[in-house]
């Protein structure tokens, strides 16, 4: 299958794209800048060169595809406090991949997240949804697709997608913050819950979703449950020697920046139905058997997400 993939040089790019190509797939890699495209082009991808600005360029990549797998996000917007910018400019792409791929039942796989729907109160379940929302628009997008004859699903990240691959995500956003503050913070008493997943068990989700996911279909890419926010500061303030402590919901956004309200979130999700649907199972390390590796701490972890 001839498989476009924006964000294919990204975090979780890196590591679907080289799971396509394993699995016998061509894949044309969007590339928004030379260093991205030279990569691509290293790693025997097909280039495009665009950005999510360029929806029409994006409608046309895909209309000469077999498959659209959609991991880009303007996380570097986010991260400056644009998210509404960002979250605007997906949807447009949404509808541009989807306007190039009606009528022809090929697969488009979108991307979403379990924190839209933090605050539940129960485990978050693929059944689930909400009427909108940021980044939710975008998913409610791709999942009516279905109905314009597109084999269309998306999948559902945690907060944290994690590896060795993962140099500006939350987590190194976390192990930034507590480096400049000199304390492993969590806020009030941590008890909150994070679902996390391993990046190359996402990657395989992605493979198999493309695959065999059937029109609508959300999917989770949930490994970890549940992890309280207070053990993921602890192992952080181990690894850096730092003090571990709780701080006042006032204090959050001081501490944490545009992550304040990430950290507060309690957001435990199953990938029980994604598993029965797609034979998919996570094996790769959880979060806290990853972080005891050591990689993250390595070098000084980026402030971005």
């Amino acid at each position: 299958m001839r498989v476009f993939v924006t964000g294919a040089s990204g975090h979780l790019g890196s590591a679907v794209v080289p799971e396509l190509v394993r699995s016998g797939h061509q894949v044309v890699g969007l590339a928004p800048s030379d260093t991205s495209a030279a990569a691509l082009s290293a790693a025997g991808v097909q280039v495009h060169r665009g950005d999510l600005d360029d929806p029409a360029g994006l409608a046309a990549a895909a209309a000469a595809a077999d498959g659209v797998i959609h991991l880009a996000f303007k996380h570097d917007a986010m991260a400056a406090g644009d998210y509404e910018g960002a979250v605007a400019a997906d949807l447009r792409v949404v509808e541009a991949l989807g306007h190039a791929l009606a009528g022809t039942g090929k697969p488009l796989v979108g991307t979403s997240g379990t924190l839209g729907f933090a605050g539940l109160g129960r485990i978050l379940t693929e059944a689930d949804t909400l009427g909108t929302g940021p980044r939710v628009d975008a998913e409610n997008a791709v999942v009516a697709l279905a109905e314009r004859g597109i084999r269309s699903s998306v999948v559902r990240l945690t907060p944290t997608v994690h590896s060795a691959l993962d140099h500006h995500g939350f987590i190194p956003a976390l192990i930034s913050v507590a480096r400049r503050s000199g304390v492993a913070a969590y806020v009030g008493d941590g008890a909150n819950r994070w679902p996390a997943v391993h990046t190359l068990d996402a990657a395989r989700l992605y493979r198999l979703a493309l695959e065999s996911a059937p029109a609508g279909a959300r999917l989770h890419a949930v490994g970890d449950e549940q992890i309280p926010f207070r053990r993921i500061a602890e192992v952080i303030g181990r690894r850096l020697g730092l003090p571990v402590a709780g701080i006042e919901a006032a204090q959050a956004e001081a501490h944490f920046g545009f992550l304040a309200a990430h950290v507060q979130a309690d957001n435990p999700s199953s990938s029980v139905l994604t598993q029965d649907l797609l034979g998919w199972k996570p094996v790769g390390p959880g979060l806290v058997e990853d972080l005891a590796l050591g990689h993250y701490f390595d070098a000084p972890a980026s402030a971005g997400a």
